[in-house]
């Protein structure tokens, strides 16, 4: 199975575990406050509905229905899909979720993608990405926000799943510009990062660019060891280093400076 396949077959299982995951919740979880600022369960479901219907064909949401708070472009994109849904019960946001991502999976299945450089059809707001980027991405949001939900309402699981391997994936590539760039590891660096106990090492070299390396050192510049869940969260920006249990050994500084850097997408 090539990348773009996996990433379909990933999120069309994550998309499956959500709408199961929602049919289990009552009144209470679905007004639950998530680590998203300002977004309910109910938020959450809401914009994955409405991502999942604009990329199914639907037209996307109008920015005139943001509130004055939001912050930005991308911000005001993905909140207004929220707020043309604050009519909606919980059982219609669950339609229409699964029902966008049956007719999406139904149009993948059909034409499925071959070219990962090509532009798709369909990009939620009208973004600039490839087909790689797309589908990718898909996969990390819906994942990430069912584990906002699975969190919210105490029904932990799915750490295991192909969604929750490209999530942290993902996240693990973006370890050396977090480490070169964010953090300003000097050169000479080693750092090793141990999720669920498996290790991955990166170097800083002499012109100061990180990068990964397969000979993970016995004593490197700083180690940091978590699970996937406290991985995610961080690379998510949903929780702060404070707050999550992290095993630190050597240069505290610097491993301080990498876990405040780790977010890659809110």
């Amino acid at each position: 199975m090539d990348d773009l396949a996996a990433y379909v077959a990933a999120w069309k299982g994550c998309a499956a575990d959500i709408e199961d995951l929602l049919r289990e919740l009552d009144d209470d979880d679905w007004a639950r406050e998530t680590d998203c600022p300002g977004w309910t369960v109910r938020d959450v479901a809401a914009h994955l509905a409405a991502l999942e219907a604009e990329l199914a064909g639907a037209p996307g949401p109008h920015l005139d229905q943001v509130s004055a708070a939001t912050a930005n472009v991308s911000g005001a994109y993905t909140q207004a899909g929220v707020e043309e849904r604050r009519d909606r019960s919980p059982r219609e946001l669950i339609e229409e979720f699964s029902d966008a991502v049956r007719r999406r999976a139904a149009d993948l299945e059909a034409d499925p993608p071959s070219d990962p450089e090509a532009t798709p059809r369909r990009n939620p707001g009208g973004v600039d990405w490839d087909w790689q980027t797309l589908l990718r991405n898909r996969v990390v949001d819906v994942w990430v926000h069912e584990q906002d939900i699975r969190r919210a309402v105490d029904r932990p699981g799915d750490l295991d799943t192909p969604a929750a391997q490209v999530t942290t994936g993902t996240f693990l590539a973006a370890l050396p510009y977090v480490i070169g760039k964010r953090a300003g590891a000097e050169p000479g660096t080693t750092v090793v990062v141990g999720v669920d106990g498996r290790p991955t090492a990166y170097i800083v070299n002499s012109e100061g660019r990180c990068e990964p390396t397969d000979d993970v050192p016995p004593e490197p510049t700083v180690r940091l060891d978590m699970d996937t869940e406290t991985f995610t969260v961080l690379g998510a920006g949903r929780r702060d280093p404070l707050m999550v249990d992290v095993g630190i050994t050597g240069d505290r500084d610097l491993a301080e400076r990498i876990l405040h850097a780790l977010a890659v997408t809110t």
